[in-house]
């Protein structure tokens, strides 16, 4: 049996990997730069040894999670842990980012992640057994002014997979939603977020919000915040309203 990880050459999916390997599991690695992931699979057959494969997969192209369905399956890997950790967000004024870059954000972060899940899910109901961690982030706790697709994106993981989670808990399945804060990965480069306020401030390395992911994931755990600041802030953000909250949240990531 097989963990499947997808963004796994760096940031969040890298750290869930490590814990992984370390925990004696073979692994899938799925991502668009193979060269990085051929590195971190060097690095953890030295380290922990477990089977570990490669899958160069660019997950914002259209079909991409069919074919990587595919790939595992004509290899005979069977997947009993799921983690949609692949995404991608975008920095700035929505009149003003390329619409090119928003549709490959959709594809990646809600097409690819829900098709992925469909696949391998009806493959752990038929066997009776497994566990998708989907992860999401507090963004999906907010509407998010200047990054409005992505916190849309993100709300939708989150209720795709608590959805999920009701649906699929009878019958093997466990579903949960990993919803991290702002993270030390490379997240801040790709979504052009240099100019924001968001990373400013102290955040959590990848390596601390893997160890708390995992544990509470395997704690059976539906809806994971890593960070007590985290969860501070998505609970106060159900006690004020869209219009405040909005506000809130462009004043906190606007340009310095």
């Amino acid at each position: 049996m097989t963990v499947l990880i997808t963004g796994a050459s760096s940031g969040i999916g890298k750290s869930l990997a490590m814990k992984y390997a370390e925990a004696g599991e073979n692994i899938a690695l799925a991502a668009r730069n193979v060269e990085r992931l051929n590195q971190l699979k060097d690095e953890l057959s030295q380290k922990y040894g477990g089977e570990i494969t490669v899958f160069e997969s660019d997950l914002s192209q259209e079909g991409a999670a069919q074919k990587l369905y595919q790939q595992l399956t004509e290899k005979g890997l069977k997947v009993h842990t799921l983690i949609n950790n692949a995404g991608v967000g975008l920095f700035g004024e929505f009149h003003k980012t390329e619409l090119v870059k928003e549709e490959a954000m959709i594809q990646l972060n809600i097409t690819s992640l829900t098709a992925l899940t469909k696949l391998f899910g009806k493959d752990m109901i038929q066997r009776g057994e497994g566990r998708i961690l989907n992860v999401a982030s507090i963004a999906a706790y907010f509407p998010g002014p200047l990054m409005a697709v992505y916190y849309a994106s993100k709300a939708y993981v989150k209720s795709f997979s608590l959805a999920l989670s009701n649906e699929w808990r009878d019958l093997g399945v466990q579903v949960s939603v990993l919803c991290p804060g702002p993270t030390s990965t490379g997240f801040k480069d790709a979504a052009e977020l240099d100019e924001s306020k968001l990373f400013k401030n102290k955040i959590m390395s990848a390596e601390e919000v893997a160890n708390e992911a995992f544990e509470q994931f395997h704690k059976g755990k539906e809806e994971i915040i890593p960070g007590a600041m985290n969860r501070i802030q998505t609970r106060f953000g159900s006690l004020v309203s869209s219009k405040t909250a909005a506000s809130i949240v462009r004043k906190t990531q606007e340009r310095v």
